[in-house]
């Protein structure tokens, strides 16, 4: 079927030709193009190569589950967003779809209007946002990474620092929750005001009220003066509340009710204070479980999560782990005071393989140890690594020898996989100067803050590969 050109571009994946036909008269109509495909595989090839606004996508289909290629179409260029269709339609199938990034699920037998509302409303969202964020760059020169993965939590925040609604920032321990609050006050228009950490895993208990709210003179055994509270600290500013799956329930009634009053009592103080704050909370636990087992409050839960942001591990942000490491080595090589190093092809490889359970945090630390280790060597190689890193990737190489010495395994091996990584690695010092010089407008003053190199550095890499400026 060809596509017209038409104002909006949709893919229609499903089995049934009577359906998408069906489909395919209802968008048309509207004045949008529309195309189908009748099997999954088909379906991915059309959206990998195409600029799609809307995905229809049924969930049974002859070679696969659609609820398994929802992120994936997400991923796809222009971000096309993605209705579920299915004959079977259920509770836990319409969750796992929305918890899967689909817009929205509509269930069979279908309707012209169960079509075209929700084929209205996405594509008018689409153009607002369109039209939003050219307003102002969401600067984040801190964060490292373009896989789609860390692009998509870049555009959630970016809409978070256009508003003041409360954040919820949720991923596992070193993914960098605090860097996306940061670059959400920054590019806010609070950013001038404090951005106030609050660690709610580190405060004793029987400080918790003292520290947030502040307290009196003589309040307690020790008060010996006033002391003001961090949330009163963070007035006109944003409140940042760290693992606050860490407060107790008694604290969190009490910070509930100032969230919703916007008001506070120091300890021993006899009157409220008015306090205005913008509220990012992060945690690493799943505090939607802890809340159905009563471990956290669900009416703070539902304040908490005005906006969400889940960020992914590193293991599985693609190619980042290259950007963030290469942006490292700059950073402490200018930190201690040495010439910047390059690396073997190996150490590059070694850090793609290793998994990361630490997350960027890991990363970050790995690669300044190595630098430490390698001391006046002007190249990186896995022996500079923390032993653990190393002793993994040992075990994994010596696992993936033995099976690849098995008939079986030998048989079916693709031929010329062992080059290609360090093919690509001979140019990725490289290719990263390039993109830095780009974003930099071909600034060298912005070059060496976006790289956190030196001036001198970003200057003697340009001559190295022979890179312009203009």
């Amino acid at each position: 079927m060809e596509e017209k050109n038409r104002n909006h571009n949709i893919l229609i994946i499903d089995d049934d030709p009577g359906i998408c036909e069906f489909m395919v008269d209802i968008i048309t109509s509207s004045g949008h193009s529309a195309v189908y495909a009748l099997t999954l595989k088909t379906g991915l090839e059309k959206a990998g190569t195409g600029s799609w606004d809307i995905i229809f996508l049924d969930v049974r289909l002859p070679d696969g589950n659609g609820l398994d290629a929802v992120s994936k179409l997400r991923n796809m260029p222009f971000s096309p967003e993605v209705i579920i269709l299915t004959g079977q339609g259920t509770a836990d199938g319409a969750a796992q779809a929305i918890r899967s990034g689909a817009w929205d699920y509509i269930a069979k037998p279908l309707t012209a209007d169960a079509i075209t509302l929700p084929l209205k409303h996405v594509l008018e969202i689409r153009e607002a946002r369109s039209a939003g964020s050219g307003h102002e760059r969401f600067q984040r020169e801190k964060i490292a990474g373009d896989s789609p993965e860390l692009s998509n939590c870049l555009a959630a925040a970016a809409e978070a620092s256009r508003n003041d609604a409360n954040v919820l920032i949720t991923g596992e321990s070193g993914t960098g929750k605090e860097l996306i609050a940061r670059a959400i006050h920054d590019n806010s228009r609070r950013a001038k005001a404090p951005f106030v950490i609050v660690d709610c895993a580190a405060m004793p208990e029987s400080l918790v009220e003292s520290v947030l709210f502040g307290h009196e003179k003589g309040a307690f055994t020790g008060a010996v003066s006033a002391r003001e509270g961090l949330i009163r600290q963070a007035n006109g500013g944003t409140l940042f509340l760290d693992e606050v799956g860490e407060l107790s329930l008694s604290h969190q009634k009490r910070f509930l009710r100032v969230l919703q009053e916007r008001r506070l009592r120091p300890v021993g103080a006899s009157r409220e204070e008015a306090t205005d704050f913008r509220l990012i909370a992060a945690t690493h636990r799943d505090i939607s479980d802890m809340a159905h087992r009563g471990a956290f409050r669900e009416d703070l839960l539902f304040r908490l999560r005005g906006l969400t942001i889940a960020l992914p591990n590193l293991k599985s942000r693609r190619g980042d782990t290259q950007i963030i490491a290469m942006r490292a080595i700059g950073k402490y090589c200018e930190r201690f005071g040495v010439e910047v190093k390059g690396f073997y092809p190996e150490f590059l490889e070694a850090l793609a393989q290793y998994p990361w359970p630490g997350n960027v945090r890991e990363l970050i630390a790995a690669v300044e140890a190595a630098v430490i280790h390698a001391k006046d060597e002007p190249l990186l190689h896995p022996i500079h690594l923390p032993i653990h890193i190393r002793a993994d990737l040992a075990r994994r190489t010596v696992g993936n020898r033995s099976n690849e010495t098995s008939p079986q395994k030998t048989k079916n091996a693709p031929s010329g996989l062992s080059i290609r990584f360090r093919d690509h690695m001979k140019t990725a010092e490289k290719k990263y100067l390039e993109e830095v010089v780009i974003t930099a407008g071909g600034s060298v003053q912005k070059a060496s803050r976006l790289s956190e190199l030196s001036r001198a550095q970003v200057y003697r890499l340009l001559k190295k590969h022979k890179i312009s400026l203009r």
